[in-house]
């Protein structure tokens, strides 16, 4: 090895069963894009608190004393305590019980900051009919007044298959005004249930497969010489008719649930998306979201609860508005008829021995309840604003006596904190619990947060907590591999371009069986913080598995790995690359941590991406080398090894990959010098004349050496490219065993 080593060509090991690190699509969990800081400090639990009496009305001469705390049932020292009332008048002021109020003639400060902080108001529309639409325009102006200056920060957004600002925060009440008015004349997508249609198809389906019953068993006991042949008839017709049935109920069923996926992930994506703003700012803080009911299927069960999650962590109250008015029959007359339809459709099958035609299986119907119950309209909006210490009003038409108490709500409260006695933030739910030592008061705060030892500015979504948790625990935790990679591409339009790559053995996660089913399942989250120099946050990243498959096919699922693959746009600098992995079926977690470095050169100047040392190649599609990703090479997608030594027994090379920038306009063909350093001390040096770039000014290159002369350790190859006029380096170490 010390003498010059010669550049092989590379040459790609296939392996067409292995998964393309391609983008992974999101799960309309949004990514913060701005600077998140995360804060490691002993927790302090802030809790606005709001008292009523029998009749409705604010309680304010409460003392600490009168207040006991529970977390997850241990009873709370109280560290502080305060009264905050807030009048509506037109300046803002606030007072808090034990500080001094602002004089009379003083004007409030440019943020409208008082004792309490700043305190600002959401209000949010979803998707309404017309004339849901009118209603909740109505209650919302009413709910303003008709004063120049509101006393809250006031913000107007309307949901359709995205947010839509129709007002950022003001105390203009003009403006918040005009804003609501334009709800009236907005025309937005509304979901239309496709369950009455559904159940009159089953009716339908259970009356064939009875009539067909009856025509065989008449054919048969009715039968001369060709009876057989006839009852052959008639049930070969029927089936036929059956079957057409059936597939009309799986076109509609298939829609239904894809149609109330979407509408679900862009109603809670938009309320994480205020949620999270609100949680930015001290003081009192609520959403006014008018509604007319929110459906929670499955594959949004759980962004809805962590909508509620982060509302709780970030101390905003929900109030929810049943904008549908009174209506004419009960929320629960549709469940109730759509549980008893596929009720009496199970019990048919049973009775007649026959199995669903449909193609589903039958736990599919039965499990369908759970997900039917949460279509009440009233079920989604109450526990939003049941679990935030909000409010719901509902089944009347008559918002503007109900939303008075909401303006109530907002100005005269309690807010009383206090340091947890458990010190283990572990990530899990903690319970919070108020009661009063005076009989006959209502209370209304948030039911309690995910233990987390940390500030972080972005959402937290449920599944995330625990992974966070391990990432901001003073032990580091390794209960099974875990393989970080950071990548630098400074592509010409995209110069700040990092690769994030984490890998994970199939076979070191959980797999839960599920014998009756005969499916087994995963639960295993993979969460990503990027952090520069400065320790601060600049991007979450994060992915759950939640992965299924026929129990037959477990041992091949076990074979291969996780790959998370993740892209981000930072400015340059260093970076450090901070990854936990977690297993929610065991609580089992793992912490790994890689360092990368985004170069500051322009597209005047020389660059160069990182070092990989690769593990593997995998030919592509035509169609597939169309897609953007900075590790395509030719026809083959290579994939990094993230750090796992070379064995001599099963390698016989060190294969790697770089990717050269020329300078924007320049004609020079750069040279490569290639080493292999052991202890800063060269083993060998070769220089490599590259090909020219491409359109863009790229120029890949691959290729191997061999390693079988190199003795078990741990080593560097070091990649300079030069142009004659600048030169940039870098640098990737490996073991050899």
């Amino acid at each position: 090895m010390r003498r010059p080593l010669i550049a092989l060509l590379f040459v790609a090991l296939f392996a067409p069963s292995l998964p393309h690190f391609a983008q992974e699509p999101q799960k309309a969990a949004p990514q913060d894009q701005e600077e998140e800081r995360i804060v490691t400090t002993t927790a302090e639990v802030a809790l606005d608190i709001v008292v009523k009496d029998k009749k409705g009305r604010p309680v304010k001469d409460l003392s600490a004393s009168d207040f006991e705390i529970y977390e997850d049932g241990v009873r709370q020292e109280v560290k502080s305590f305060r009264i905050v009332t807030r009048s509506a008048d037109e300046s803002g002021e606030m007072t808090a019980r034990g500080e001094r109020p602002s004089a009379p003639s003083a004007r409030p400060s440019p943020l409208g900051l008082g004792p309490a902080g700043l305190s600002a108001v959401a209000i949010v529309f979803d998707r309404l009919s017309p004339d849901a639409r009118i209603r909740a325009s109505k209650a919302a102006l009413s709910y303003l007044g008709n004063q120049r200056e509101t006393s809250d920060y006031i913000g107007v957004f309307a949901i359709d298959q995205t947010l839509h600002v129709l007002q950022p925060f003001t105390r203009d009440a003009q403006l918040a005004r005009q804003a609501i008015n334009a709800i009236t004349e907005r025309s937005t997508s509304t979901y239309a249930s496709s369950a009455s249609q559904m159940r009159s198809l089953l009716q339908q389906q259970t009356s064939l497969e009875a009539n067909a019953e009856a025509s065989i068993s008449a054919a048969t006991s009715n039968a001369g010489p060709g009876g057989s042949t006839s009852a052959n008839s008639v049930n070969g017709a029927s089936l036929a008719e059956q079957m057409m049935t059936a597939m009309m109920i799986r076109i509609l069923d298939t829609f239904e649930r894809l149609e109330r996926d979407q509408q679900g992930f862009a109603t809670t994506n938009a309320l994480l998306s205020v949620v999270n703003a609100l949680g930015r700012i001290t003081g009192r803080k609520a959403i006014l979201f008018f509604s007319e009911g929110v459906a929670i299927p499955p594959n949004v069960l759980a962004e809805f609860r962590s909508v509620i999650s982060n509302a709780n962590r970030a101390n905003v109250s929900i109030y929810t508005v049943d904008a549908a008015g009174l209506r004419a029959e009960s929320t629960t007359a549709e469940t109730q008829r759509e549980i008893q339809s596929l009720g009496l459709r199970r019990i048919n099958q049973v009775s007649t021995g026959r199995e669903d035609t449909s193609g589903r299986p039958m736990t599919l119907l039965l499990e369908r309840n759970e997900d039917v119950l949460r279509l009440d309209p009233h079920s989604g909006l109450g526990e939003l604003a049941e679990a935030t210490g909000g409010l719901l009003i509902g089944n009347t038409n008559d918002l503007n006596t109900r939303l008075r108490q909401i303006d109530q709500d907002l100005h005269t409260y309690y807010v009383l904190t206090y340091t947890p006695k458990n010190q283990n933030y572990d990530g899990r739910f903690r319970q919070i619990t108020v009661k009063l030592n005076r009989p006959g008061l209502e209370v209304q705060t948030r039911k309690g947060y995910y233990a987390i030892n940390a500030a972080i500015a972005s959402p937290v979504l449920a599944y995330e907590a625990p992974a966070l948790a391990a990432l901001s625990g003073m032990h580091r935790t390794n209960a099974f591999p875990l393989h970080v990679g950071g990548f630098s591409f400074p592509e010409p339009d995209h110069p700040g371009l990092v690769s994030v790559l984490v890998e994970v053995p199939n076979n070191a996660i959980t797999y839960a069986s599920d014998l009756e089913k005969k499916i087994y399942r995963t639960d295993f989250v993979i969460v990503a913080l990027i952090k520069d120099e400065s320790l601060r946050v600049v991007r979450k990243l994060s992915n759950q598995y939640v992965l299924t498959g026929p129990l037959d096919k477990l041992e091949e699922a076990k074979r291969g790995e996780i790959l998370f693959y993740r892209e981000a746009e930072l400015p340059p600098g260093r970076y450090t690359i901070s990854v936990a992995a977690y297993d929610a079926l065991t609580g089992r977690a793992s912490v790994e941590s890689r360092d990368v470095e985004v170069p500051s050169a322009g597209p005047n100047q020389l660059r160069l991406s990182s070092l990989a040392i690769l593990k593997r190649a995998e030919r592509l599609s035509a169609e597939e080398q169309k897609r953007a990703n900075p590790f395509h090479f030719g026809e083959v997608l290579v994939y990094p090894n993230l750090g796992e030594p070379l064995s001599k027994a099963t390698t016989k090379q060190l294969a790697f990959f770089v990717t050269a920038y020329a300078p924007q306009g320049t004609r020079a063909t750069p040279k490569l010098i290639l080493e292999i350093l052991q202890r800063g001390r060269a083993l060998g040096r070769t220089a490599i004349d590259l090909p020219a770039p491409d359109a863009a000014g790229r120029i890949q290159y691959a290729s191997a050496l061999p390693i079988e002369k190199l003795q078990a350790g741990e080593y560097e190859l070091r990649v300079t490219v030069t142009d004659g006029a600048t030169k940039a380096t870098r640098a990737e170490s490996f073991i050899v065993q």
